[in-house]
């Protein structure tokens, strides 16, 4: 508790002598002096294909405090993550803020507008896959240098939002990347548990290497600043409770860095993912399945079968371990190869 506090007092000096040498905060257009909200743009250069303006809104409040990242819309049909910052920006007076937020609340537009999942229709790539990014990359690439520079870098904590796209019918879980800094550790668990999603999956496998980072989670947490990454939605819905939930999640990390005033109360036992047991389509057809979102299956159980075009069953899909769906197809469509489900698999105990 103590390294944890020293790291939270360390972030808010630091930022308090930032902040008298340099009262205002400059993300792309958006140029906020203290007690100001800001809008604007991230501009990404044409270059191999077009270019982009990414929205962005910089609150600085009038009290010194931490720099908060929040992102959304990695993913251009995870509506519920975009409407839940959307929304948070409107909710949020700035005046009751210590510190700087920084709020990208649709971070790849394309997919958005033309209603494509997992990537960007521009080049094929998910917007999530190539931190830090390239500014002679394709439109992610360069995107994704861009949020680096004028978004991770000008931060010192960041909570990166998806939302469950088209294709997926998920329970709301959040992931938790250790690095192996106990201090910084410590701090973003508890920000995973001040998030208040009762999931947690236990990311141990991410990248090392800062270059290499892929995702926005991690290229943020290799630079030292705690991070997060929270999932709530499904099938590209907008229901209340996700939506809810990540503007709560967002609003109680906030508390926990002493950013607004109250308390943020960590989730009470939280089902901890020690692994995900994905499960791929032996062949092409049409999905149906036999589990929802949240059940709990045990190694072995079908959880859905796909038939032919003509309707005769053609391979049916059973649980590679026991856990709980953390998501399923959420469509019939179904390819050779194609994810059908990840089941995650419970830890004995908590990290």
């Amino acid at each position: 508790m103590r390294k944890r506090l020293a790291w939270i007092l360390l972030s808010c000096v630091l930022c308090l002598a930032a902040t008298a040498q340099q009262p205002a905060l400059t993300v792309g257009t958006a140029t906020a002096v203290t007690g100001q909200a800001v809008t604007g743009f991230i501009e990404v250069p044409a270059g191999s294909d077009v270019g982009t303006n990414i929205p962005v809104v910089v609150l600085r409040g009038p009290k010194p405090g931490p720099t908060l990242a929040l992102v959304a819309g990695a993913h251009g049909t995870e509506y519920a993550s975009i409407i839940a910052l959307e929304k948070l920006i409107q909710e949020l007076n700035t005046a009751d803020i210590s510190g700087t937020v920084i709020i990208v609340p649709l971070v790849n537009i394309a997919p958005f507008e033309q209603k494509v999942p997992h990537v960007n229709p521009v080049d094929g790539k998910s917007m999530n896959r190539f931190y830090p990014g390239n500014p002679n990359g394709t439109q992610t690439e360069r995107a994704s240098w861009a949020i680096t520079k004028q978004v991770v870098e000008k931060s010192d904590y960041l909570i990166d939002l998806h939302g469950g796209d088209l294709d997926e019918s998920l329970r709301p879980y959040s992931y938790w990347a250790p690095t192996g800094n106990a201090q910084q550790d410590a701090v973003s668990r508890d920000m995973v548990l001040a998030f208040g999603l009762d999931t947690i999956i236990l990311s141990t496998d991410r990248p090392r290497d800062l270059n290499a980072a892929r995702y926005l989670e991690t290229n943020a947490s290799l630079r030292q600043k705690p991070s997060l990454t929270a999932e709530a939605g499904h099938a590209g819905t907008v229901e209340p409770e996700d939506v809810t939930a990540l503007i709560n999640g967002c609003l109680n990390v906030m508390r926990y860095l002493k950013m607004l005033p109250g308390n943020a109360p960590p989730v009470q036992n939280p089902v901890w993912i020690e692994r995900i047991a994905g499960v791929t389509s032996e062949t092409s057809g049409v999905f149906y399945p036999t589990v929802k979102r949240g059940w709990y299956v045990q190694q072995g159980m079908k959880i859905g079968y796909l038939t032919d075009l003509f309707g005769k069953t053609v391979w049916e899909a059973r649980a590679p371990s026991s856990g709980v769906v953390l998501y399923v197809c959420a469509v019939p469509s179904m390819k050779k190869g194609e994810t059908v489900a990840n089941i995650g698999v419970v830890a004995s105990k908590a990290p």
